[in-house]
């Protein structure tokens, strides 16, 4: 909490600090303007949302800028007599630059003129790929996905949207992976969420699909990110208004599998700007059917069950920024999550124990409700020279959990009872996490750029797990010692790095750096009723080196070459030596010595224009130790007095990962655009010699994600997008997990031009439950499920834009001037899911 005071008494100096850096000076009190008019040089229209940005004369650094409006027109008032230069830039056109333009007092105004601008399919400044902003981009440290521009995602959610997007793969739990890899950081605009690590499936939920601008995606982040996630880094980029004045929209769906609605309200005049979002999600009742069958040691047991399941999230969030001058702004953003699912669920159980009988029958209730806030401030102090700048920012994310069930059982012999005892329980808890960060940004001529920062995050977990039985399942409930618990697990986490980017000759750059983390952790229970439970304490250090080359080639083209390291620490289900005996057959329980995983990835990739078309190609060498799993083993629980399941968080062993992927575009007549991505990639894990004997998958097995997508822009504002998913099983060392398939498309129809617009929407159309296949082959143990998911859907979406806008004078973009994420990057909190605990990362 020191370092939140402090960040507060610096933005305090902040505004003293516009005393010390005013902004303009004296001379002549006559203002004007400079107008123009920009259009398309083929269609002769105004090109709306147009970029007009204003230097002086030979500067580099802007004084000001606009954004033409739906006629492409465009005025910057209130300029002091003076000769200014003017650059006009919109994507899939070359920028124009006009130096001088004059004014004076005797002439105070001055017109451009019309700005005829010539479209191209290419842009070769970078290696950005680009056209009429296509769907997908690659910058030079990540790939891009515009999500704005996709029609197939009206009326969905985030994960709808993460689904289609390159290297990325959602299976129907809400599970993200990044090539195949579950360690991934997700940040919303940049910044993490305590929301997203407790409950990250149902926080993309509440986010709608109509709402984000954008996805990237990051597989080789530099020494400035966190070193946490070895998968790499996923960021939703929501959208926002860049316009003066008040305006805002509406935007919803109704379908047959959910619904969903959102609201924003954007203000911004002069240097000061405030937005205000809420937005929701609510599924209809959805019935999934089970099939379960166990071989665990002498004992068989099958399950043939039913669960209906409810779910419903809401989501708001309040941001304002405001420039004291040109040299210090604060910026700050509160969100507030809300998440509420239920499941009721009732199932036919045989079990070989229960000699002479047929069956028994089990009732099963679970709710989960979640809430919390995420507050997070930045001030940004700009030096005189151009690229050079401090920014300080803060955040403290907080999330309350609450985990309910129930399971009874009907049907038993008495003589078996004890072996399936009635029991509910309940699993508070919190989780509070506050980071502070600087970072420091120095051109050093024109061709070294230096960065370096430090950062520390503070995490507080409180997990606080009760279960009540009955005896011989009948009268009250009574509390079980040994299977209740009470958990506070603390992390500490210290980092700092530095980057350098230098401009080579012959089109080269090189960006090489060095970060440093020190990670404390340590877990105290309240009860010692269960053997393994005692306080544990571990602390390490990562050095973490990256270094990216880079070069341009001729038409736009581009190759670079990525080395990073990365890191995933143990999330505290894993940690916790707690034996969770909510699922009496099936227990969890982890493991206080458990090491970090730590992954070292070499990609190469290259990026080619052919003609109208761009292919985006990479292939990768990724080596991971101490890799992470759960083995699920045959043990026998004296409580229960019979043999169980019970499934350990261990480091078992290695694996080396080859990959390759590809996406690209093609246009093969002028309205049609057919789009692909794929990703292919090995799973070849080596066990420690201690569980050698778990390992039933020893081979190197090809794992892939695949999408692929066609979209067609009619007349008098029609438009229709088809698209096709395709997964693969997932490998681990005792098994596969889930493989899936699906495809949906979409009609959007312009009702009132850049105003409201109609779409209708269907998922699998001709497919009503997606089955999803689980096996697990072990020492002494052998499990298939299969969960068939109800999938078919059918929906139609909206949305209104409403609103007086000024296109006068606007603010300048805020934050640190680089290509990485804005900062305040906290990492993912650790939240307290049902279970005994949460995932600190």
């Amino acid at each position: 909490m020191k370092s939140l005071l402090l960040l507060f008494a610096l933005f305090i100096l902040g505004f003293s600090a516009q005393a010390q850096f005013p902004g303009g000076g004296g001379g002549s009190s006559v203002t004007g303007r400079i107008s123009g008019l920009v259009v398309d040089s083929i269609s002769k229209k105004g090109i709306d949302y147009a970029t007009i940005t204003l230097y002086r004369s030979g500067g580099k650094a802007p004084l000001n800028g606009v954004v033409t409006d739906s006629k492409g027109n465009f005025r910057i008032d209130n300029l002091n007599p003076g000769k200014y230069k003017v650059t006009i830039s919109f994507i899939g056109y070359p920028t124009k630059t006009f130096d001088p333009v004059t004014t004076t007092p005797a002439k105070p105004d001055a017109n451009v003129g019309t700005v005829r601008l010539s479209p191209t399919g290419r842009m070769l400044k970078g290696v950005d790929v680009v056209g009429q902003q296509a769907l997908v981009e690659n910058h030079i440290d990540k790939l891009v996905y515009n999500a704005e521009k996709d029609l197939t995602t009206s009326g969905g959610n985030a994960t709808d949207v993460l689904r289609k997007v390159p290297l990325l793969s959602v299976d129907l739990d809400g599970n993200v992976s990044l090539r195949g890899d579950q360690n991934v950081r997700v940040l919303i605009n940049g910044k993490p969420s305590g929301a997203l690590s407790t409950s990250l499936a149902d926080v993309l939920r509440t986010i709608p699909a109509d709402q984000i601008k954008s996805i990237e995606v990051i597989t080789s982040p530099s020494a400035k990110y966190d070193a946490e996630g070895s998968g790499g880094i996923i960021n939703i980029i929501t959208k926002s208004s860049k316009a003066s004045g008040i305006s805002g929209s509406v935007s919803g769906g109704v379908g047959t599998r959910q619904n969903n609605g959102n609201v924003n309200l954007n203000y911004k005049h002069n240097r000061f700007s405030l937005g205000a979002n809420i937005g929701g999600n609510g599924a209809w009742p959805q019935t999934s059917l089970v099939d379960f069958s166990s071989v665990t040691g002498p004992v068989t047991r099958t399950q043939t069950a039913q669960s209906r399941t409810t779910r419903q999230g809401v989501r708001g969030s309040i941001n304002g920024s405001y420039d004291f001058n040109d040299f210090n702004s604060i910026t700050t953003n509160v969100t507030i999550n809300s998440i509420a699912m239920k499941n009721n669920g009732m199932g036919f159980n045989t079990n070989s124990l229960f000699a002479g009988n047929g069956g028994y029958t089990s009732d099963n209730y679970n709710k989960t409700s979640l809430g919390g806030f995420d507050w997070s401030a930045d001030y940004t102090h700009k030096f005189k020279k151009q690229g050079e700048e401090l920014t300080i920012a803060g955040q403290w994310s907080h999330t309350a959990a609450t985990n309910d069930y129930a399971t009874e059982y009907f049907g038993v012999p008495a003589a078996f009872i004890r072996f399936t005892p009635n029991q509910n329980g309940t699993n508070d808890g919190t989780n509070n996490e506050y980071t502070a960060q600087a970072d420091y940004s120095l051109p050093i001529g024109k061709k070294i750029k230096l960065e370096a920062g430090g950062k520390s995050i503070f995490r507080r977990i409180n997990s606080d797990f009760e279960v009540f039985q009955q005896n011989n399942n009948t009268g009250p409930y009574l509390l079980n010692d040994t299977a209740s618990n009470l958990y506070k697990y603390n992390q500490n986490v210290y980092a700092g790095y530095t980057v350098a980017t230098f401009t080579l000759p012959k089109s080269y750059s090189l960006q090489v750096g060095a970060r440093v983390e020190n990670t404390q952790i340590d877990g105290t229970p309240s009860n010692s009723t269960q053997p393994s439970l005692s306080p544990f304490s571990n602390s390490y250090t990562t050095f973490v080196p990256t270094i990216a080359v880079s070069r341009a080639l001729k038409g736009g083209n581009s190759v670079k070459l990525n080395y990073t390291k990365r890191i995933t620490r143990p999330s505290l289900t894993q940690i916790n030596p707690f034996i969770n005996k909510a699922n009496a057959d099936n227990q969890t329980q982890g493991s206080p010595t458990l090491s970090p995983e730590v992954s070292q990835t070499v990609e190469l990739g290259y990026t080619a224009f052919i003609k109208s078309s761009v292919v985006i190609l990479s292939t990768y060498y990724k080596h991971t130790n101490n890799l992470i799993e759960g083995i699920a083993n045959s043990v026998y629980d004296t409580d229960l007095g019979r043999t169980i399941t019970r499934t350990n968080f261990l480091n078992i062993g290695k694996n080396n990962s080859i990959g390759v992927s590809a996406s690209g575009s093609v246009n093969p007549v002028k309205p049609l655009t057919i789009r692909g991505s794929a990703s292919v990639y090995t799973y070849d894990a080596s066990a420690n010699s201690a569980l050698l004997a778990q390992q039933s998958s020893n081979n190197t097995y090809i794992q892939y994600n695949i999408f692929t997508g066609a979209s067609l822009a009619l007349k008098k504002g029609f438009a229709a997008e088809v698209f096709g998913i395709f997964n693969s099983a997932r490998r681990n060392i005792q098994g596969t997990g889930p493989a899936f398939n699906l495809y949906g498309l979409g009609l959007k129809k312009d009702i009132i031009a850049k105003k409201f617009t109609l779409g209708l929407n269907a998922l699998s159309p001709f497919q009503k439950y997606l089955h999803l296949n689980t096996n697990i082959n072990g020492n002494g143990i052998t499990q298939h499920q299969t969960i068939s998911y109800p999938l078919r859907s059918f929906g139609i979406s909206f949305s209104y834009n409403f609103g007086k806008i000024t296109y006068g004078q606007q603010a300048k973009k805020k934050g640190v001037n680089n290509d990485d994420i804005m900062p305040g990057d906290t990492g993912n909190g650790g939240g307290v899911p049902s279970g005994g605990g949460g995932r600190p990362q």
